[in-house]
């Protein structure tokens, strides 16, 4: 089974599983559009990996390995999604292609992305270029760069670079 889809299967269940209880076939086999029977056949294989302790008619629950690729995968999800709802993206797209690009986003990629959605989050007040950018999403015009904040950047990429 190849890896980014192991992690589709893990989300999945790990977004399903409450209080430690275990996931149904069908309840799996009804978030994935497929018949339960596929759903037992792809339990066996993440058992096999170690990732579910799967019991036929029971269902399946996260094993310590399998938690912790899951929460792995929920930390590159959230800073996915909040990388792109700091660019305007509506919150259900922003969720659904967060979903996607996590698992095929090299790491040093995501490290990057998450590391500038903090920087943002992070700062009192939001970058003015982050307000320029909502305003242009939402008018589709770009407005000019005032020269005053221009002169501010100049600045401060002068102290940057000098270091």
């Amino acid at each position: 089974m190849r890896k980014n889809t192991i992690e589709k299967y893990l989300e999945l269940i790990h977004n399903l599983q409450k209080e430690n209880e275990r996931v149904q076939t069908n309840d799996m086999a009804y978030f994935l559009g497929i018949a339960p029977a596929s759903v037992t056949e792809i339990f066996q294989k993440l058992s096999e990996g170690g990732y579910i302790d799967y019991e036929k008619y029971s269902g399946a629950i996260l094993t310590d390995k399998g938690k912790k690729l899951a929460k792995q995968i929920k930390k590159k999800h959230d800073a996915l999604k909040e990388f792109l709802l700091l660019l305007g993206v509506d919150k259900r797209i922003a969720d659904k292609d967060a979903c996607e690009m996590e698992h095929i986003l090299h790491p040093k990629t995501l490290d990057a992305i998450a590391k500038f959605a903090e920087v943002i989050n992070r700062c009192k007040v939001t970058p003015f270029w982050l307000q320029r950018l909502k305003k242009y999403n939402e008018t589709g015009k770009l407005s000019k760069c005032p020269s005053e904040l221009i002169n501010i950047c100049i600045k401060y990429s002068k102290k940057f670079n000098a270091k």
